[in-house]
């Protein structure tokens, strides 16, 4: 089984014209993903391709989700996580920040996810109802 990082997943969905690197590498990742037997994705390569689909190249948050929607149904790849990470996704189309949704579903197991600067991820939680609740420490 081989795993791959995150530059190897966008080569594969992102298609870059203007970049003559993109252009030599986006066959190569093509055949990494689609020609070996077991492919291995770690969780935190998922993670860093959201901010690489979204910051990079200006990706919205539904083209994510179906990228990473795709990627869970490819037969020959193995993401770590993929529950968690479908879950995630889940929260995330509802409005919570993909990086946010994973760390509250990490945290499951605790009563509060305490955050200093993130109001607005607090009353997102809270209308969503996930668990635990989000935190906001009174000054």
């Amino acid at each position: 089984m081989i795993a791959l990082d995150t530059n190897i997943l966008a080569r594969f969905y992102v298609a870059d014209p203007a970049d003559p690197e993109a252009a030599r590498q986006r066959p190569i990742a093509h055949r990494l993903l689609t020609e070996s037997p077991q492919v291995f994705v770690p969780l935190t390569v998922i993670l860093e391709l959201e901010w690489v689909l979204r910051a990079f190249y200006g990706f919205a948050d539904e083209d994510f989700v179906r990228v990473v929607k795709h990627l869970l149904g490819l037969p020959n790849v193995n993401v770590e996580e993929w529950s968690r990470i479908a879950d995630a996704l889940a929260w995330h189309t509802e409005g919570l920040d993909f990086a946010d949704a994973l760390h509250l579903l990490a945290s499951s197991h605790c009563t509060e996810f305490i955050s200093f600067d993130d109001r607005r991820f607090a009353r997102r939680a809270k209308r969503l109802a996930v668990t635990p609740a989000v935190v906001v420490p009174a000054k």
